[in-house]
């Protein structure tokens, strides 16, 4: 039985908590105060009728003040629930927003952390703090204006059919046929679909954005221009196709929506000559004085009919973006008694592949990595190094073969228990902005200050520290503070010292650095390393040499395995790498321009 999809709002009420029924009572508000505002308008009428049956002694109308002051009392009274009302909405919405916000955390936090690497960063934010966004805006603001829409023609037809019935169903006339405009051609799955292409065009266009940025070193280091960078050109110029077509394909609906919602008056004129011709009576006048005035609340309510729907379709599209990530299994905990024996990691057949790619990632591998043993993975790019690393960390499960620790499957290990085991020191390191201390301190929470600086200065740390304004204390990027990439690393390092992991897994964690840093970088590995099993990924084929065992991966697969001796002279894949590399190293440009 195909169960029934659920609706924006109550989607959004299952965030909501008890604070749902602050979104119902602002609903009831509002339709109070719809009705509410249009009572002035009878006032309006009253005051008119008595000003046409005492003319031309004007002097008579002795009820005008009383009704103008009534006027002024029931419009203070309806603003006053509308007040009201967006009160109630806000509180509701904020708390939709927050909570919506931790849950998606809470469940991006148990993801796999290649799911959320594969995904970017980027994108994610841009899920988590604009789709949250999207709703608090409908609730807060829409969700009432909503109610005011529908509330609003159900008053105006029964004040409608109390004063001429005629007049009434001409001046719906157009309102019927802006209705039916919007419905068809600016409503439905079409204008769905096209709000879903829109988004979409915004969020390439936003990533591929950020990426120009971080390039803008090396465009103007290269004398080069926007149009070299040919993702972000082609991003800027799709959304321009996307949204002249769209302007296009939209303007006559929205001229004949914008005509008609507008008529309502040009209607009432032309209803006046047909009905009456030349001859007037004073019922008649008075009908079509407060008729043509309370047209204007009519028009109003169709503009925000169609922008609470068109905000509905922001708002569902936000969801279904959220949920494309709450939809992502999270890994299973392992719930295994068995305890990790040691440092030791075994892989047996292991295959992987990435979502909707044709070849494994890793294709077949089957290693054993004693404890305390020191490994390196090399090879081309692409050859399944990081995969291979980030699966023996279980930032993904393998889709067959096993990888175990200490003869226990990872599947099997609690995520909390895996990585106290394992220390991972990525290529990119990130510091949040906080003081270094409290970077620090990430590696183990209950760590000392006294452990804290102690491991920043294993790490090779002391003279960052020393430059810094307020040292250990220093905010990393307030005021302008900032560290290079190297020393970034070096913090980085300094974080897996306090964790104190059996096993350190280092994915080319001196790719950023500088000669000084590197150099610095390297006694922290070796200080870093000692009695511990070391799984490094290098391109700098010099950081690897003294490797207990190389593991040179081609295509997924294990191409060759040795020491760096025996691989050199072996004549294969390593030999090439090794060749290049030593090229690339000695490579120096002569005075006359040629190199050397």
């Amino acid at each position: 039985m195909e169960t029934k999809k659920k609706s924006a709002f109550s989607k959004l009420m299952e965030f909501a908590g008890n604070h749902k029924y602050f979104s119902y009572i602002s609903c009831v508000l509002a339709v109070i105060s719809a009705w509410v505002a249009l009572i002035p308008f009878y006032d309006v009428w009253c005051i008119i009728k008595e000003v046409l049956e005492v003319r031309p002694d004007f002097s008579k109308a002795v009820h005008i003040t009383s009704y103008g002051w009534q006027a002024v009392g029931f419009a203070l009274l309806a603003m006053a629930f509308y007040i009201a009302s967006l009160m109630c909405s806000h509180k509701a919405a904020f708390r939709v927003q927050a909570n919506m916000r931790v849950y998606m955390m809470e469940h991006i936090m148990k993801l796999p952390l290649g799911y959320v690497e594969s995904k970017g960063t980027g994108k994610i934010r841009k899920i988590v703090t604009d789709s949250s966004a999207a709703t608090e805006t409908y609730l807060a603001h829409n969700l009432p204006d909503k109610a005011v829409s529908y509330a609003t023609p159900i008053g105006l037809l029964a004040m409608m059919a109390v004063f001429d019935w005629q007049l009434g169903i001409i001046s719906l006339i157009p309102a019927v046929l802006a209705f039916v405009i919007m419905g068809t051609m600016m409503m439905g799955p079409k204008m769905a679909e096209d709000m879903k292409q829109y988004q979409n065009s915004l969020e390439t266009m936003s990533a591929e954005a950020v990426e120009y940025v971080r390039g803008v070193p090396v465009l103007k280091t290269f004398g080069q221009t926007v149009f070299s960078f040919k993702r972000f050109k082609a991003a800027i110029d799709d959304y321009e196709k996307w949204t002249i077509d769209y302007t296009k394909a939209m303007m006559l609906p929205m001229i004949g929506f914008t005509v008609f919602s507008n008529a309502i008056f040009a209607a009432l004129i032309i209803a006046a000559y047909v009905l009456c011709g030349n001859t007037i009576t004073d019922t008649f006048l008075l009908n079509l004085i407060f008729y043509i005035l309370i047209t204007a609340t009519l028009t109003t309510t169709l503009m925000k009919v169609a922008y609470a729907g068109e905000s509905q379709m922001i708002v569902e599209d936000a969801l279904n973006r959220m949920d494309e990530i709450l939809d992502v299994k999270e890994l299973p905990n392992g719930t295994s008694d068995n305890k990790i024996k040691d440092a030791s990691v075994s892989l047996k057949n292991v295959k992987f592949s990435y979502d909707d790619a044709k070849t494994n990632a890793v294709d077949g591998i089957s290693l054993d990595i004693k404890a305390g043993e020191h490994i390196a993975f090399v090879g081309p790019s692409g050859g399944g190094k990081t995969t291979l690393a980030s699966l023996i960390a279980r930032f993904w499960d393998v889709n067959s073969g096993s990888i175990s620790i200490g003869g226990v499957d990872v599947k099997n290990i609690e995520s909390d228990k895996l990585m106290d085991t394992i220390s991972y020191v990525f290529q990119d390191s990130k510091l949040l902005k906080t003081s270094i201390l409290e970077n620090i301190r990430m590696g183990r929470p209950d760590a000392s200050d006294a452990e804290v600086l102690d491991a920043l200065k294993k790490a090779q740390c002391s003279d960052i520290i020393a430059k810094l304004p307020q040292g250990v204390n220093t905010v990393i990027g307030s005021k302008g503070t900032y560290v290079s990439g190297g020393e970034m690393q070096r913090l980085s390092i300094a974080r897996a010292f306090l964790k104190n992991a059996p096993i350190l897994i280092l994915d080319e964690a001196t790719a950023f650095a500088d000669p000084d840093n590197e150099r610095k970088v390297q006694l922290a590995f070796e200080n870093l390393s000692k009695d511990k099993t070391v799984i490094m990924i290098a391109h700098r084929l010099s950081t690897v040499t003294n490797a207990d065992r190389i593991y040179v991966l081609k295509d997924g697969k294990i191409a060759e395995s040795g020491t760096h001796e025996t691989l050199v002279d072996a004549g294969g894949v390593y030999t090439h790498m090794w060749n290049e590399y030593n090229k690339s190293v000695n490579w120096q440009v002569g005075k006359a321009g040629k190199a050397i």
